[in-house]
């Protein structure tokens, strides 16, 4: 066997229950509420006050005991809520990897997107049961629930990318995603909402 600097985990069986939207065994477990979103909506006003009337929790992930080093795949299954924060979709913190490299979603229930920006380009794709979308390296990503139930989505990808939160902070996600009559729309990330 080659030499690693952390030992690669044994094989072992996951068992993946898509309508529970389980992993198991299961390793860490991560709750986001609306508190944790901070500087993420358009509307700091509304944020404010869907922190202030009960914090809802907006999405959690249940990840494998896979750990996230070099060389291994974690994998997790991320359930956002349905909802809105003036008009805005509810939706992950999104995040950019530091040591760029891909990574894939899939649809397991509910109706979401996969909002992509690599600094200048802004992409999405229709996220759905049985799709598959993929995360080219260097793009920033972030997932949105678009519908009216709870979106899951599988996720896989290399333990030693990293997760950088601040990049989304710093460089926005190139577009917004609201509701509308037509189902969603898109606005400029940085462009202020009446």
């Amino acid at each position: 066997m080659s030499d690693f600097i952390t030992p690669p985990v044994p094989p072992m069986t996951i068992h993946f229950d898509a309508q529970a939207g389980t992993l198991t065994p299961e390793g860490p477990v991560l709750e986001r509420r609306m508190s944790d979103l901070e500087g993420l909506f358009a509307d700091k006003g509304a944020w404010d006050e869907a922190v202030a009337n009960g914090n809802p929790v907006v999405y959690s992930v249940v990840s494998t005991p896979v750990p996230e080093v070099d060389r291994e795949l974690p994998q997790s299954i991320t359930t956002i809520e349905p909802g809105t924060t003036a008009g805005e979709f509810w939706m992950t913190k999104g995040h950019q990897h530091p040591n760029h490299q891909g990574e894939i979603y899939l649809g397991i229930s509910g109706q979401g997107g996969l909002l992509m920006f690599d600094g200048e380009n802004t992409s999405w794709v229709d996220m759905a049961p049985g799709v598959i979308g993929y995360i080219p390296p260097g793009w920033a990503h972030r997932s949105v629930n678009v519908g009216s139930e709870p979106y899951k989505f599988l996720a896989v990808y290399p333990g030693g990318a990293g997760h950088d939160y601040g990049w989304v902070l710093e460089n926005g996600m190139g577009q917004r995603v609201y509701s509308s009559d037509a189902g969603h729309e898109f606005a400029p990330f940085f462009a202020a909402q009446a």
